[in-house]
């Protein structure tokens, strides 16, 4: 017979699956913050991904959205916007919820930090 400790620990893992695959899922279909970008010192240095970062390709990092993923990224100030693939996790500075590419932020007028809205394609 199946002790109740086993039974409460296997409950607890399936239920923490659970949690855990529900939030990886949906973690921006919109999404607020702040954006930054990466400076001309990353260029050509591996992403998260394994990819070489180019600094002239509209791509991005973000903590939990999948490699590959789409994501249309518009600055609240101007309204101009890009789009951009994940290839790189990050920004790990609080309050921020993306790191643009040079071009990427260039496209959408970021001179610094900016406020952004994330919508994911």
């Amino acid at each position: 017979m199946v002790s109740m400790a086993k039974l409460a620990i296997i409950g607890l893992a399936v239920a923490g699956s659970v949690g855990a695959t529900l939030q990886a899922s949906t973690p921006a279909e919109a999404q607020s913050g702040a954006a930054s970008w990466y400076g001309p010192g990353f260029q050509g240095r591996r992403t998260a991904n394994g990819e070489r970062f180019n600094t002239h390709a509209f791509t991005a990092a973000h903590r939990r959205l999948p490699f590959g993923t789409r994501i249309r990224v518009t600055n609240t100030t101007n309204g101009r916007s890009v789009v951009v693939r994940i290839n790189d996790r990050g920004p790990y500075v609080g309050g921020r919820v993306i790191d643009l590419s040079q071009a990427s932020a260039r496209a959408i007028g970021m001179s610094g930090v900016a406020r952004v809205r994330l919508s994911r394609l």
